[in-house]
């Protein structure tokens, strides 16, 4: 249930609309072989993982409480992917549009700003992935869901357009929330709460005889860790674009923290995660291997550690990935350890 813009661009993070005026042979440009291969870079594979550790995180924890459902973890997943690549192409528009994306920014280059893809081509692919964002969400409330809970149907559809309009309006629209610096806020909800709390409950609302076992509150522990390790990935990269984001009037929190201060902030994003999952394993503790997360908190520190380390907008850049894996591998032992 997560999509928002994140790490390694600036991104944070379903009413059903015909697909058939998008979903034709004319919606992306016929594909060449460079041409292929900048519509690949445009999706950001390597954002992938870390927006679908939201659904992973889920359905470990609806495992380890008896709820699994592979359908609707099959269906989360497609969900997400969609969205987030959703996220990218707005991200890589909306970045080219405001300036963000200029001869000053520090990462990788992007499509719309090199030129590889058109304005209009990567509106037509927004359209598109949007679309099939809605199609593919509608779906996997109708599994999860059913004739079960009709108003519970109407408010997740809520939470998906949400979800859509965030992935689009972080850098794109009349007033992209991303140059408010308001990022962070839509990563740690939607990357956290909303995509571990909700893939938990939309396996569990079915079997559940009330709201406290649909959704735990203790759930919202391990919901809180990851929104705040989703939230040092893209923190890692504004820290990185900073000087490029000041001069395109992009106020992210570390344009507005400055440097330092976004350092320290890094370091807050990580102890609180950490915090989070300590105590929900305090509360529910049953065996040693719950403590099995802990293997990934000396990467974790690391990353803090290089963080403040590095002052060069350049060398943050494989602590993007290492952040990202890291989080994946926090959510993989948290998981296991459950299970265990």
């Amino acid at each position: 249930m997560s999509g928002i813009p994140l790490a390694d661009g600036r991104r944070p993070a379903a009413l059903l609309f015909p697909l058939s005026s998008v979903l034709t042979t004319s919606a992306l440009p016929p594909a060449t072989p460079s041409r292929a291969a900048a519509w690949i870079s445009a999706f950001r594979p390597r954002t992938l993982p870390l927006a679908l550790a939201s659904i992973l995180m889920g359905a470990f924890l609806a495992a380890s409480r008896g709820r699994f459902n592979g359908a609707v973890v099959a269906l989360a997943a497609l969900t997400t992917v969609l969205l987030q690549i959703l996220s990218n192409l707005a991200n890589d528009y909306g970045d080219s549009q405001n300036g963000a994306d200029s001869v000053h920014r520090e990462g990788p280059q992007r499509a719309v700003q090199s030129g590889a893809i058109s304005p209009e081509q990567m509106k037509r692919a927004m359209l598109l992935f949007g679309g099939a964002s809605l199609a593919a969400g509608v779906a996997l409330l109708w599994v999860a869901l059913g004739f079960a809970g009709l108003w519970v149907f109407g408010a997740f559809l809520v939470i998906g357009l949400c979800a859509i309009w965030a992935a689009i309006n972080y850098t794109a629209g009349a007033r992209p929330y991303g140059y408010a610096g308001l990022g962070d806020v839509s990563v740690f909800l939607f990357f956290g709460l909303v995509g571990v709390g909700g893939t938990y409950f939309l396996q569990a609302y079915r079997a559940a005889t009330g709201w406290a076992e649909a959704l735990p509150l203790a759930v919202l522990l391990p919901a809180v860790s990851l929104g705040c390790f989703s939230a040092a990935v893209l923190n890692v990269n504004n820290i990185r674009d900073i000087r490029s984001d000041a001069l395109a009037g992009k106020i992210t929190v570390p344009v507005r923290l400055g440097p330092q201060r976004a350092r320290l902030y890094h370091w807050l994003l990580l102890l609180l995660g950490l915090g989070a999952a300590v105590v929900y394993v305090l509360q529910h503790y049953r065996s040693p291997w719950q403590w099995l997360f802990l293997g990934a908190a000396p990467l974790l520190i690391f990353n803090g550690v290089q963080v403040g380390k590095r002052q060069e907008s350049m060398q943050l850049d494989p602590l993007l990935k290492q952040m990202a894996m890291s989080t994946l591998l926090f959510v993989l032992l948290f998981g296991v350890g459950q299970l265990l």
